[in-house]
């Protein structure tokens, strides 16, 4: 784990009233918990500024949120578009036998029998399960994440990710 890693958690799409409050687009689950995941890293068009003390709640079916700094419209306005990223290591420590999808980016993907097979680009959900991409620079694998039966170990420590699968498929 880089604990200097920056996650994006979400954006701000909009303004909401006149003093100064945003609508966000919230990455995180549930939607409200990236409040408490501070500070944020706001960066729009190659700037960063650095945010303590966002608050929000829901209105309707959207976040709104107010950042110290950023208390009237014209100010806020600015904002609209920007990314929010935070630091990994403001995440809690996961529980035993959980891991963060961030964490096993970049790493190494291997068979059982120690073919090679690229690495995590992403993973994304699905109804059935999660789903790892590898990817090598030539072929991209999709390998459900489905503990014991495809993936056999996860070594953060090795920065690799051993799984029973078919290097052709």
């Amino acid at each position: 784990m880089r604990a200097d890693r920056r996650l994006l958690v979400g954006k701000i799409v909009g303004l909401f009233g006149i003093q100064g409050w945003v609508k966000l687009e919230s990455y995180t689950e549930p939607r409200l918990r990236i409040f408490t995941y501070q500070p944020w890293l706001v960066t729009s068009a190659g700037h960063e500024v650095e945010v303590a003390g966002a608050s929000g709640h829901e209105q309707g079916k959207t976040v709104v949120g107010s950042l110290p700094g950023f208390d009237d419209r014209d100010a806020a306005a600015a904002l609209v578009g920007a990314e929010i990223r935070i630091w990994r290591s403001v995440l809690p420590k996961p529980k035993r036998g959980e891991l963060y999808w961030v964490d096993l980016e970049g790493l190494d993907v291997v068979t059982v029998e120690g073919v090679t097979l690229g690495q995590v680009s992403h993973l994304f959900a699905t109804g059935a399960n999660d789903v790892m991409v590898v990817r090598d620079g030539i072929r991209e694998r999709m390998i459900p994440f489905v503990r014991e039966q495809f993936v056999r170990e996860v070594d953060l420590d090795s920065n690799r990710i051993t799984v029973d699968w078919d290097p052709e498929f």
